[in-house]
């Protein structure tokens, strides 16, 4: 399948197993942009994971979530129990600076820590290093996006399909930029080429977003195509890279190498390249909503400034316990026992999904998602929707792949949606709860 035949805005007659499947109708009707032709009037529905929680609400998830198997949430478990990992802080300390408002760009010793943290895996070698003044602390990934498109200029900004479900809000609440979609294939693993990259600035984008490694594909693109693409945006355009998934990299033998593209950047204060990242993946801490954005001086100083009227900064606290968790010996020790667990996880749940009758065409090498191709199963369960109706049914949560096809302010009619026809699995939950999950797939299939 390519996204090459992609029809923009053309309504077509829907088949018998979405007119009459009530979760179809539940989500056309929550979410305008996907009824034909839905005109200027678009609707804040829910992001997807919360959209899907909330219909497993409807069938008691939020009454004995024990007894589910959430897969949707992509969120990694949270205990003490992966060998080799540090202990999480169960207790902190309040220090009376933690009483006060903290700074909107965050508190300056945890600044320093990650400077400290990117200089000692990313930048040796190099004479140009961050300081503090290169780090602003947010409220978790989604603020920090929100931050960011707040300081940018008239733009158009380009962004890949699929990709993260979040950044459908972030891409609609503003208008100083125009967001364009640009379709990725399916053949080649939804690889982002560089001459893809040159192709859109050659149209006139000037900001280019972008998860590495990919939400929802597992992919990852890294060196030498990551440094060329840096390349071609150097001096052209502003590079976003929402780097959460960098320590799931599972592409260097589990060595802890993390996945950035802070390694390719010459001089940290001229190279137009945002990176974001936090506690909330590979420190496993999404609760406490600590992340980070790194960047050019003026940038993070303009970013700083606007958490004053859109969030207020992060916890002070939270930050402050932060700072003896990055040294960068034990962050790299972290990521070799995250790595070697989480690759065990993918490669159990990938052997269970081909026993069932999946054809899984292109290994993640990154992340902790599957992109599940459906399109093999009877028609009645090979799209995301019904194919997460009847997951519900079996206490298991999935993402319909129709939310990652990105559609900011609902200018396009998705029924045709190459998406339409996948789900995002994450193995980020223990493995009982893999087992548990994959049982209740496996009976679906069965039916």
């Amino acid at each position: 399948m390519s996204f090459s035949g992609r029809k923009f805005s053309v309504s077509r007659t829907p088949g018998s197993s979405e007119i009459d499947s009530k979760i179809h109708r539940q989500f056309r009707s929550a979410h305008e942009g996907h009824r034909a032709h839905a005109g200027l009037d678009p609707s804040r529905a829910s992001t997807g994971v919360v959209w899907c929680t909330e219909r497993a609400n409807e069938h008691g998830f939020s009454d004995d979530p024990s007894s589910w198997a959430n897969l949707g949430q992509g969120a990694p478990e949270v205990d003490d129990e992966i060998e080799g990992s540090f202990d999480r802080p169960k207790f902190i300390d309040i220090s009376l600076n933690g009483r006060e408002y903290g700074p909107t760009a965050g508190i300056k010793p945890l600044r320093e820590a990650i400077a400290t943290l990117y200089n000692a895996h990313h930048r040796q070698g190099k004479e140009s290093k961050y300081t503090w003044e290169n780090v602003a602390i947010v409220p978790g990934g989604r603020a920090g996006l929100i931050r960011i498109a707040a300081v940018l200029n008239n733009a158009y900004l380009g962004f890949f399909i699929p990709d993260y479900t979040a950044y459908n809000e972030m891409l609609s609440l503003f208008r100083n930029f125009a967001a364009i979609p640009t379709p990725l294939s399916q053949e080649d693993g939804y690889h982002i080429h560089p001459d893809k990259i040159a192709e859109e600035i050659s149209r006139g984008t000037s900001v280019i977003l972008t998860s590495n490694p990919r939400n929802p594909t597992g992919q990852v693109v890294k060196n030498p195509e990551l440094a060329e693409i840096q390349d071609i945006c150097r001096d052209r355009a502003t590079l976003i890279m929402d780097e959460f998934y960098g320590g799931y990299n599972y592409t260097s033998n589990c060595d802890g190498t993390t996945v950035s593209a802070a390694d390719n950047i010459e001089d940290v204060d001229e190279d137009d390249v945002l990176l974001i990242d936090g506690l909330t993946k590979r420190f496993r801490l999404p609760g406490w909503r600590i992340a980070w954005i790194v960047g050019p001086k003026d940038f993070i100083s303009a970013i700083g400034s606007c958490g004053s009227y859109l969030d207020g900064g992060a916890n002070v606290p939270f930050q402050e316990a932060a700072i003896p968790m990055l040294e960068p010996d034990n962050v790299r020790k972290e990521m070799q026992a995250l790595q070697k667990h989480f690759k065990a996880k993918r490669d159990y749940v990938l052997g269970r999904l081909k026993e069932i009758g999946f054809t899984i065409t292109h290994v993640p090498d990154s992340t902790f998602y599957i992109w599940l191709d459906l399109s093999g199963l009877p028609t009645s369960i090979a799209d995301g929707l019904n194919f997460f109706q009847k997951c519900i049914e079996e206490r298991v949560i999935v993402v319909p792949g129709i939310f990652f096809d990105l559609n900011p302010a609902k200018r396009r009619d998705l029924f045709d949606s190459p998406c339409h026809h996948f789900v995002r699995l994450s193995y980020g939950p223990k493995l009982e709860t893999l087992r548990k999950g994959l049982d209740g797939i496996e009976r679906i299939v069965k039916k």
